[in-house]
């Protein structure tokens, strides 16, 4: 006799009793299923409750990893099935076809296996993450699948994309290459990988003979895909149309925004395309707005490093920098200040260049140098609307330093960034960008120095005795025992064998004291500053080697992020 779902789901100790009794109580007046309701509770995981399901109907649970799959049986299923209901048939018996399944109880994916094949389907239950390994094995990405559609052999004719060159390329041309339907789908689905991929950035670039597709992922570029070089044009043209670019153009450099609905919300997608000896390059920046908004204390930074910074956002007026190289994630440390301090009852004006993400009941401002708003210009007109809290996207000359001192100084609490190495090297490099130090003193609250490190993949996480020589180059390896383990990832799918998977920031700040502030206004070195900083002052190495005897990230890692910055 079959067991209830409840009675295996109490075996297994996945629910209390109490739990299967408030469940079968809100069943009575709902009518809905005892899982969903489970499920909508928190009480179990949908995952869980499937594998409680396939164990219920006594279905089996198939392992792919060092199973060989036959090609005629690959051969039976296409792609766009595969992808479509997430299975992958595994093996022919006898007029039957088994088919590993994520989900075994769809029954609209059985019914067009059978009409597909003619066989009978026995399904068999495959968890996710195993089975998007062996669809990647054995059919490739979907990018990969369409480009192979798309240019079967060298022979243009067996394809429906035109290949064009020359004189060819004509904008009629162009425009019609662009809207082909095949066309269409192979960019939304370039743009669908990368965002499920977590990618930064999507760049194409043409070679001689073939265009090569490569994601940028916690900070890496890898290459994905590659498409025969007669797929360009109608690439190029595509994106181009979706980014309202002239399509006619391509010997000068163009920039363009697409606004792309991913899977989880709108992508705002920042586009640039450059000229080169062998066709036109385009990088895309993928901005994920639902993953934008990252609390301050989900950024990485310890307890002592996050007091000290709230307690900088907490002031009135005066001036907070956050400091660091391009991609080091300054951007999203601002925002995820101004989501701490908002409030209705204040008025927080941004002028950033571009806006990245918008932020509820917060004016944004984008820098447009075209029409003469600069970000002094810019800055000087905020002045006038009556602001509380400013954020200026980044200092870049004496003028928009000058006006965003003389802003904190008038009552105003001031955001913003700067390209130094380093905490101390922001304070010199506004006084040489010409700011009075008196001035500069008066109004400086903190800076916050960062870099972003990537963090050990958990899927492969393993320990290790490390070498002497590498603890030494950590500078402060006096803090780690010698004979202790600590751990780096040993490479898996999970993370494109890197051992490394998402990134987090390790932090420096510097609190400006009044010992600190009589400092600056005498034009100190970088040196100085940092002998004079607080007692308790954390530099990004020690920052970084915490989270090395955390287990998160690895001292490589660390001594890559930190090379060039001045350690005491």
């Amino acid at each position: 006799m079959t067991k209830r779902l409840g009675e295996l789901l109490c075996e297994g100790n996945h629910i209390t009793t109490a739990q299967l009794e408030a469940a079968l109580e809100t069943q009575k007046t709902s009518g809905h299923k005892l899982g969903q309701i489970l499920c909508d509770n928190k009480a179990i995981s949908n995952r869980r409750l499937l594998e409680t399901l396939v164990k219920q109907a006594g279905l089996d649970t198939v392992t792919l990893e060092d199973r060989t799959i036959d090609r005629d049986v690959l051969a039976m299923v296409p792609a766009e099935v595969v992808s479509q209901h997430s299975l992958i048939p595994v093996e022919r018996q006898n007029g039957r076809l088994i088919v590993a399944m994520a989900d075994p109880f769809d029954h609209e994916a059985i019914a067009d296996l059978r009409l597909l094949t003619g066989l009978v389907i026995r399904r068999c239950y495959c968890p996710t993450s195993d089975l998007e390994k062996a669809i990647l094995k054995y059919y490739g990405s979907n990018v990969a699948r369409m480009l192979r559609d798309l240019a079967p052999g060298e022979k243009a004719e067996t394809s429906d994309v035109e290949v064009l060159e020359g004189d060819q390329l004509t904008t009629a041309k162009l425009h019609e290459l662009a809207r082909e339907p095949s066309l269409v789908n192979l960019v939304n689905l370039i743009l669908l990988e990368a965002v499920e991929s977590r990618a930064s950035d999507v760049h194409i670039e043409p070679f001689e003979k073939d265009v090569r597709i490569k994601y940028r992922i916690d900070g890496v570029l890898i290459e994905k895909s590659s498409s025969p070089k007669r797929l360009h044009a109608a690439i190029v043209s595509r994106v181009k149309i979706m980014a309202n670019m002239n399509i006619a153009e391509r010997f000068v450099p163009q920039d363009g925004h697409i606004e792309f609905l991913g899977t989880k919300g709108k992508i705002d997608i920042r586009v640039s395309t450059v000229p080169t000896i062998f066709g036109e390059t385009i990088v895309m920046r993928l901005l994920d707005r639902s993953a934008a908004l990252i609390a301050l204390g989900d950024l990485g930074m310890d307890e002592q490093t996050l007091k000290g910074y709230a307690h900088c956002l907490g002031k009135s007026h005066g001036i907070v920098l956050v400091t660091g190289p391009t991609g080091s994630g300054k951007t999203t440390t601002l925002y995820a200040s101004l989501n701490r301090i908002y409030d209705p009852s204040r008025k927080i004006i941004t002028i950033e260049d571009p806006v990245e993400y918008q932020l509820d009941g917060i004016v944004q401002i984008p820098v447009n140098p075209r029409r003469g708003l600069t970000f002094g210009r810019g800055l000087r007109h905020i002045l006038r609307q009556d602001p509380d809290i400013i954020m200026v996207g980044e200092i870049r000359d004496k003028e928009t330093a000058d006006i965003a001192v003389r802003a904190a100084l008038t009552g105003h609490l001031v955001f913003s960034t700067l390209h130094t190495n380093d905490a101390a090297g922001a304070i010199t490099r506004l006084i040489d960008m010409g700011v009075e130090p008196f001035l500069l003193a008066s109004s400086l609250e903190g800076v916050l120095a960062q870099r972003l490190v990537r963090k050990i993949c958990p899927a492969c996480r393993e320990a290790y005795r490390p070498s002497a020589s590498l603890l030494e180059s950590l500078s402060n390896a006096d803090r780690i025992d010698p004979n202790a383990s600590l751990y780096h990832g040993r490479g898996c799918d999970e993370c494109n064998r890197t051992g490394l998977s998402g990134r987090l920031g390790i932090y420096e700040l510097l609190r400006v004291t009044e010992q600190l502030r009589k400092l600056i206004a005498s034009r100190p070195t970088p040196e100085q500053i940092l002998a004079s900083a607080p007692h308790d002052h954390v530099t990004m190495r020690h920052s970084g080697v915490e989270k090395v005897l955390a287990g998160i990230t690895t001292p490589e890692e660390v001594l890559r992020a930190t090379q060039g910055v001045e350690e005491d």
